[in-house]
Parts: structure tokens; sequence; C-alpha cells
């Protein structure tokens, strides 16, 4: 498939799960079946189907199962004609947890975001307990788990982004509960010795989804495009797909903490204007860029994986292009203009 062309749905599904050198490489030498906690999100039905896609193109006859509650069935569905095996449970319900199968390898996607306020027990129950239910059941494993950059403080412009080796300090309810989320699965790493990582994610894009998307409907549709947080990291998912996967394989106790994200601190009055000129319209700007914003530096990653293979201009033409021709979207914005913390 043309790096220049993204026509169909099937043909982004195709390269969002496309294993990269370096993951068959790490698979080889990776022992036991993958689980995957959450896997009916917007991420997870791709992560699971590049493990499988990886297993089969070595020749392992290990799993990959996929658990989610699964509220849409064709995602299950689509996950099962590709040879992955799913499991439809609750996590939260005791008795469903406790009879997952087991796996040498658990990667763990469960969160809950939208809906926090006004919900703010839900958020807590869910990313900051669960965990420690989870890292009982799991004892014997090594646990990827999927985090955010929500964690770290709005970031001064002057400085790059923040570092895994700066302090969480997460402003709102929904990045407190998962700093939450992140100590309560370290508290069980080093009491049981449970290898794991903790990926601070911000922010995959891929087509259907992502603030590239936000930005490239509001400019098409002539909405005002908010300069409230002025600027973004982006990275496509297929990158995170491919790190946390090869992740597998850094899990320690205590936890490794890396940070998943592309090497641009990327202006969003800029984008903006990119979008503006691929759909030939003015774009509507709102407000002004303040002076901090929610910025990671991912270096670490970088030098473990390599850089996104995907430049961010491949992405923003692919965006466009696919909004140009009103190709499907999940329409689920993703409020990353929110400074306050309040989902």
């Amino acid at each position: 498939m043309s790096e220049s062309s993204i026509e169909t749905v099937g043909q982004l599904e195709e390269k969002l799960a496309e294993p990269t050198r370096g993951l068959i490489d790490d698979f080889s030498n990776l022992s036991g079946d993958v689980i995957i906690l959450g896997a009916g999100g917007k991420i997870g039905p791709s992560l699971a189907r590049m493990a499988q896609v990886t297993f089969n193109q070595i020749g392992s006859t290990n799993k990959v199962v996929a658990v989610s509650r699964f509220s849409a069935p064709e995602k299950k569905n689509k996950l099962e004609e590709c040879g992955v095996e799913t499991v439809s449970a609750d996590l939260m319900e005791d008795v469903q947890l406790r009879k997952l199968p087991d796996a040498e390898n658990v990667i763990y996607m469960v969160g809950r975001k939208f809906g926090t306020s006004g919900g703010e027990e839900r958020t807590w129950a869910i990313n900051s307990y669960l965990p420690g239910r989870i890292a009982q059941k799991f004892k014997a494993s090594k646990v990827v788990v999927f985090s955010t950059g929500n964690v770290y403080p709005l970031i001064p412009l002057k400085k790059v982004g923040a570092t895994e080796g700066c302090s969480a300090n997460p402003v709102g309810e929904y990045g407190q509960s998962c700093l939450g989320r992140e100590r309560v699965f370290e508290h069980f790493s080093k009491a049981f010795e449970i290898p794991m990582v903790f990926l601070r994610l911000n922010y995959a894009v891929e087509l259907r989804y992502g603030i590239l998307i936000d930005i490239a409907r509001a400019v098409k549709e002539g909405r005002p495009v908010d300069l409230t947080m002025g600027y973004v990291n982006v990275v496509w998912q297929r990158y995170v797909n491919e790190v946390a996967l090869r992740s597998l394989l850094l899990c320690k106790s205590p936890p490794q903490v890396l940070n998943v994200t592309g090497p641009e601190t990327v202006p969003v009055r800029r984008l903006a204007r990119q979008f503006g000129s691929l759909f030939n319209v003015e774009p509507q700007i709102e407000g002004e860029e303040e002076e901090d914003a929610l910025l990671s530096d991912a270096t670490l990653a970088h030098r473990l994986f390599g850089y996104p293979r995907v430049p961010l201009g491949q992405i923003i033409e692919w965006t466009a292009q696919w909004v140009k021709e009103g190709r499907p979207t999940y329409d689920k914005p993703t409020h990353f203009q929110e400074r306050e913390g309040d989902f």
C-alpha cells in the first residue's frame, strides 16, 4: 500500500496493525500469550490485531486474547476474524475478573476520562481501585500499563516538555485518578515483584479520531479553532501499538516509565492554517496561546524504539484527504483544549 494514500477503513486498519521489523524481532524472543484488557476502545483493536499479525508472521502458536465489554459488537467480530480470541467481560465485576484466562503478558488499557465531571466516584473506581484487583489477578505476569501525559502539570513553552523524571502534578480529578492508577500498580509491582512499564501517552492520532481530526473538521466546517491549549504533541497510532507491544520486553520492578508521543511541539495555530490551505478556506481562530501547555518529551522512547516512522506532514495530508472525502470518523472530540482538567 502506498504511503501516499489511505482510501478506506480497511486500508487504515491494515496500516495501523502492520508490525515493524523491530517488533517482529522482539516477539521472536517473547514467551507466552498476550492478553489485552480494555481492548474495545479506540486503540485496542488495532493493537490486538498487530500482536496477532506479528505472531502469525513468526509462526508462533501464542495466543492474543482481547478482553472488553465490547459494547460495539462489530469490533469483537473483526478481531475474531483475524484470529484474536475475545472475552466479553466487565472487569469491575469480580466474578468476571477472576474467570479471565491467565497470560504471561498483559496490556492494560482500561480507563475512564469523559464523564468524570459529575461522576468523579466512578472515574476513581475505574482508574485507581481496579488496578489493585488487576495486579492481584495477574501477579505472575508482566504488565504494560497505558497511562497518560495528564499526570504532568502544564509545561512552560521554553521547555521541550515533561520528561519521565518530572514530578507528577496533575490538573483536575481525571489526571489525579490516573496518577492514582500508577501509584496503585507501583505498590503491587513492588509488593509482588511484578515487572511493569507505564506508558504516559499524549496524544495518539489516526484518521477517525484525534486532535488532527478535531482541528481539520473545525476548519472545513467553518467553526472556530480554540487556541486555549495552543501547543500539542501527537503521534501516529501505529507507533503507539508498536511501543506498547515491544515494552513487554522492558518490564521491571519498580516500573519503567516511558512517555509516548511524537518529537514535535506542534502549534495549534499552524495546524489550523495548514488545514485551511489544504481545504482552500480561511481558518477561524479563537483566543490566544498561553505560555504553557500539556507537553511531553519522549526522547527515551525514541532512543529505545526509534522515531515514529510516519512524519507529521504525512499524517496531516492523510487527515485532510479523509475529511475532504467525508470518510467515517468516531465523532468523539478529544477536548484537547481543556486546561482545568474537567472532562
